[in-house]
């Protein structure tokens, strides 16, 4: 069988015609970041903000469209609404929670609709009431605002701990250019697909996991931008049966980007853990990260500080290398709680690498004992913010 080409797909969409009923969305450039993988198919479509939700029959026309190519065995389109600079935001009604399974793949993260707030929850500019993933209490999001910190292994260190604390867990991998859970939780294999294209999670050590590294072979590079990571990160929410849980961890990708501003602007987080190491660099980039929430208006639950000191398995000598309290120092500066000290031992890296996270491999020992305390003070900050009906999203 040929390989799958864009120039199909584009040609399959030459066939679709555009708003104009004259042109197709081909010829009137709608149609951007077609990208294909394991004979699946996605791209999106490009239409004005206040047309979004009528031009919902279009994406669906196109889906089909490419859907019926030889050799596709799956279509994942979504509409991208572009507004204008300083345009205002069209009203617009937000759909009942089941609207997001209604059609196709359930794209209703596809659109930009805008949305209210409830009485008692005024918010000034944009803000929105996002709807939440029902079953779910929390959302809590781990986040850094640099790579190399150790995000994924608190992460899953942290969603462990709760587990461990007594709490029902899911954890969402949306680093969707490095996915880590697989490796970290030493799952392998494709996740069950049941009615409504729903996707069953992944499960290992009582915890249930979506990742984009269970639908594509690992070292496959993910070339998407912005709309395609969008799309991604909604379907790996909205459309997995988590079931009930009290608390959803995601693993967000590093840095203050599309995958960042997509889960702060469209999910209810009950708010964020930034995670740091204690040198200034990486605290510099931490603040980037505690200021994007700050804007978007999502709680910071804490800092944590990452390989905060070295203990030397023959002597036993602490060791500060990469110096020690900066991360302190910060949530003290910014009133933010400090969550804890995790520090830089060979027992994290091995169990992380083998499958075996910390937490699991050895309960009793001290550095689990941390990941317990830490996900403890987590679960505070979140309850004491449950007023506020938004889910918790934890930040490296």
């Amino acid at each position: 069988m040929t390989e799958l080409t864009r120039e199909q797909v584009l040609d399959a969409l030459g066939r679709v015609r555009g708003p104009d009923l004259d042109r197709s969305i081909v010829e009137l450039k709608m149609v951007s970041d077609v990208f294909i993988s394991d004979g699946k198919v996605y791209f999106s479509i490009t239409v004005p903000a206040e047309q979004a939700e009528a031009l919902e029959p279009l994406r669906q026309a196109a889906e089909r469209t490419v859907k019926a190519i030889p050799g596709v065995k799956g279509v994942l389109a979504s509409l991208t609404a572009e507004r204008k600079q300083g345009a205002a935001p069209a009203a617009r009604p937000q759909p009942p929670a089941a609207a997001a399974r209604g059609h196709d793949h359930g794209h209703d993260h596809g659109h930009n609709h805008a949305h209210t707030h409830g009485p008692g929850h005024a918010q000034p500019q944009q803000q929105r009431t996002k709807a939440g993933v029902p079953g779910i209490e929390a959302i809590i999001a781990v986040a850094s605002g640099k790579g190399g910190v150790g995000k994924s292994t608190t992460a899953v260190n942290l969603a462990l701990g709760l587990k461990a604390n007594g709490l029902r867990v899911g954890i969402l991998d949306a680093d969707v250019y490095g996915p880590s859970m697989p490796r970290l939780l030493g799952i392998t294999g494709r996740p069950q697909q049941i009615e409504n294209r729903i996707i069953v999670p992944m499960e290992n050590y009582g915890i249930k996991v979506m990742s984009m590294g269970f639908l594509v072979d690992e070292g496959t590079a993910m070339i998407w931008r912005g709309p395609m990571v969008q799309s991604a990160l909604m379907q790996m929410l909205r459309e997995v049966a988590w079931g009930d849980l009290d608390v959803l961890v995601v693993d967000m990708p590093p840095g203050t980007g599309d995958a960042q501003l997509t889960m702060a602007q469209q999910v209810p987080l009950s708010g964020a853990v930034i995670v740091s190491t204690p040198q200034d660099l990486a605290l510099i980039d931490a603040r980037k990260g505690l200021n994007m929430f700050n804007k978007v208006e999502v709680p910071v639950l804490g800092i944590v500080e990452n390989m905060s000191y070295f203990i030397a398995p023959d002597t036993g000598n602490r060791y500060d290398i990469f110096g020690h309290g900066g991360a302190r120092a910060e949530a003290e500066k910014i009133g933010v709680p400090f969550l804890g000290e995790v520090p830089l031992t060979i027992s994290i890296r091995e169990t992380s690498d083998a499958g075996t996270p910390v937490v699991v491999s050895d309960p009793e020992g001290p550095q689990a004992a941390v990941y317990r305390e830490i996900a403890g003070k987590v679960w505070t900050e979140v309850k004491a913010r449950s007023g506020r009906a938004a889910p918790a999203i934890v930040f490296e």
